[in-house]
């Protein structure tokens, strides 16, 4: 059997000469596939570098990382030699908060910041609740799922396809429910928070309290659809980012297909 990639990082269309780099880490459960229908719709200005989580997809027979610090650790050295250009972190859910980390021990390293911080899907880091769903047995763990949506009934239903992926599920849900906020500085980029209008984790009251993380300036923004309204509002979320980055990459970007 071939051994599972330990390489942290997917490119599924490496663009060397982009003037930005960015960097998109996945929900609690989610691979960097999640984010591979984002690289034909971006412009040749932007490279998309996906993190990809051990434990499934192409990793999964690789040991599952279930530890904030070491998650960061490990995406920050692998992306220190991509740091040749600005670049900007997208985070989804849980991704949100490991990107804010991974914004901090970047430029604790001597990095620089991105130059924006996309945190969607997710209460600030000092605000969000702690949890034990990681401790339910695998019902309750189910019904967490059902309850947020992005999880196929089908793939819930299959004995086979159930165990593993409740297997890597509980392990990022034990990440990021034992997660507390590292201590230092807050940052000093710009944070966009993108989320669903009706999102049952997150509004935009406490969307706004990620004025917290940083120092420069926060928005929000807030899209028709539930936690996981990326997938079919990715035209508009893309469109959304771009002119965040640089109005002019809207512009450049290839034209928008037919289906979502």
């Amino acid at each position: 059997m071939t051994a599972a990639p330990t390489s942290w990082l997917r490119r599924p269309r490496p663009r060397p000469g982009a003037g930005i780099r960015l960097v998109c880490l996945p929900h609690a459960g989610g691979g960097a596939s999640s984010y591979r229908a984002w690289a034909p719709l971006l412009p040749d200005g932007v490279d998309l570098v996906c993190v990809q989580y051990p434990g499934r997809e192409d990793r999964f027979g690789a040991p599952m990382v279930d530890d904030m610090s070491a998650a960061v650790s490990a995406v920050a050295g692998e992306l220190a030699p991509l740091l040749d250009r600005p670049y900007a972190l997208f985070g989804h859910s849980m991704g949100s908060a490991v990107a804010y980390e991974l914004a901090r021990a970047l430029r604790d390293g001597g990095a620089p910041e991105p130059e924006r911080l996309f945190a969607s899907g997710r209460r600030a880091p000092a605000d969000a609740p702690p949890g034990r769903v990681h401790e339910c047995d695998d019902e309750a763990l189910v019904a967490e799922l059902l309850r947020l949506g992005g999880t196929e009934a089908e793939v819930l239903a299959d004995p086979g396809l159930r165990e593993a992926v409740l297997g890597y599920i509980r392990n990022d849900y034990r990440l990021i429910e034992r997660y507390r906020p590292f201590p230092g500085p807050p940052l000093d980029c710009p944070v966009s928070v993108f989320l669903g209008d009706a999102d049952p984790e997150i509004d935009t009251s406490n969307a706004e309290r990620w004025s917290a993380t940083t120092t420069a300036r926060v928005d929000v923004q807030v899209f028709p659809g539930d936690h996981f309204y990326l997938a079919p509002r990715r035209r508009e979320v893309l469109a959304a980012l771009l002119r965040r980055l640089d109005p002019s990459l809207v512009t450049a970007a290839s034209p928008w297909p037919s289906t979502p």
